[in-house]
């Protein structure tokens, strides 16, 4: 008898005390339907009005009249065209942010669409046409999307979270500071969020797919110049002078060594790569310098540090050795893109729940950069990315981002919206 009470005592507990876990899923996966068609929407018209690193005006004023329109706490002209809005939770606990980025870059599209960009716009003194050949219109359309799901189940919500809508990821232009270290210095997290989300669209995987991994994730990037001084003299008379051309040629082939001898291959890869190299005017004149500029990529921010040094070290002592001068500048870039480990193993079931386990893809280390890498140094971080080459097309061969080629199947954005929204339910719970 006493069995047979507690049987329907637990009966009777189970039916009239639903868990807030599935009252909120319902909830957000109903709100999650009701965008679906204006993700669409919203990332077509950014598609077709693509803007340039700091310069999203009109990509701002849209994203702005939108969090508007949900009654948002919204700031403007962070970093130049950056916005910032904040939703509070009806329930208290904790603030964490959710990052998209909004420029687009200097490539003429030559995808048959019919939002396809026809935008030019001023880079580098020259015309150029502009696209979102990166898919950071995707990005923006998903977070507009996530904002609106988010305010329909607030009320649902422990803790409060903050949408980043970031210019300049590409790259602020010359002599302008911008994208997530402007944001940063500017105050973006005085009120530090306890985690910070962001994802990438990416042709490397099939819509369905979603990529991540643990701890390094993306390469630091870092650019060198190395202008070498000798002292010009007759090409058939090299001993009367010093020649930069042979000694850059020593710089390129010692730097070499640095990845492939000089640092602990075991712990992380890293890459010295040079891209251009410029001096001399004539055949038969040796000239007095040349200037090699190329890039530093690492996945070990102290390793990152280590790497500088020996280069400019072995550039400055190779070149003293033929008796020429060697003097180094390198603009420090993005650092490593890290993925939190510990937040990373709590949120991967979500990710598993959202695409299915078979569907997670353990992406390999990325030479590519990314300055989300400057809010993972600030708080605990996951950037993860999203599939969007079309099911039943090779993912390898598909238009890679950055090609005027790219293309984005917009049947990945729910996803995306899916899993974003949902990453903030699970973490807040």
């Amino acid at each position: 008898m006493l069995n047979k009470l507690l049987s329907t005592s637990l009966l009777l507990s189970a039916i009239s005390t639903p868990t807030f876990a599935s009252d909120i899923n319902t909830e957000l996966k109903s709100a999650n339907k009701s965008v679906s068609e204006k993700v669409i929407k919203w990332r077509r018209h950014l598609h077709q009005n693509p803007e340039l690193s700091n310069r999203e005006f009109e990509t701002a004023k849209y994203v702005t009249k939108h969090l508007r329109s949900l009654g948002l706490e919204v700031q403007t002209g962070v970093a130049h065209t950056g916005v910032v809005a904040k939703l509070k939770g009806g329930k208290k606990g904790p603030l964490i942010a959710l990052r998209a980025d909004m420029d687009a870059l200097p490539v003429k599209e030559q995808v048959d669409l019919p939002f396809a960009s026809t935008q030019t716009a001023e880079y580098k003194g020259n015309t150029v046409g502009v696209m979102h050949a990166c898919g950071h219109d995707n990005h923006v359309a998903i977070l507009m999307a996530a904002a609106e799901s988010l305010v329909k189940i607030k009320d649902q919500l422990a803790g409060d979270i903050l949408f980043v809508f970031q210019p300049a990821e590409e790259g602020a232009p010359d002599g302008e500071e911008g994208g997530a270290e402007l944001m940063l210095k500017e105050g973006l997290f005085k009120e530090k969020p306890e985690a910070v989300f962001g994802l990438h669209v990416t042709s490397s995987l099939n819509t369905g797919q979603i990529g991540f991994r643990e701890g390094p994730l993306m390469a630091s990037a870092d650019k060198f110049t190395i202008t070498v001084k000798g002292r010009q003299t007759h090409g058939s008379r090299p001993w009367n002078g010093v020649d930069p051309i042979v000694a850059s040629s020593q710089i390129i082939m010692a730097t070499q060594t640095i990845a492939s001898r000089q640092v602990d291959v075991t712990k992380a890869p890293s890459v010295v790569s040079f891209g251009a190299i410029n001096g001399g005017v004539r055949n038969n004149i040796i000239p007095d310098e040349v200037e090699m500029v190329g890039t530093i990529r690492t996945f070990d921010q102290e390793m990152r540090a280590d790497i500088k040094k020996r280069l400019a070290k072995t550039a400055e002592m190779v070149a003293e050795s033929g008796g020429a001068e060697a003097h180094v500048h390198i603009d420090h870039g993005y650092p490593v893109t890290v993925n939190d480990v510990e937040l990373t193993k709590k949120m991967t079931p979500t990710l598993a729940g959202v695409v299915g386990k078979e569907n997670l893809i353990t992406t390999p280390l990325i030479t590519g950069a990314e300055d989300f890498s400057y809010y993972a140094l600030e708080t605990p971080g996951m950037f993860f990315f999203l599939g969007v080459t079309p099911k039943g097309q090779d993912a390898v061969t598909a238009p890679s981002n950055h090609s005027p080629h790219f293309f984005a199947d917009e049947k990945a954005l729910q996803l995306g919206v899916n899993a974003m929204t949902q990453l903030v339910v699970d973490y807040l719970k």
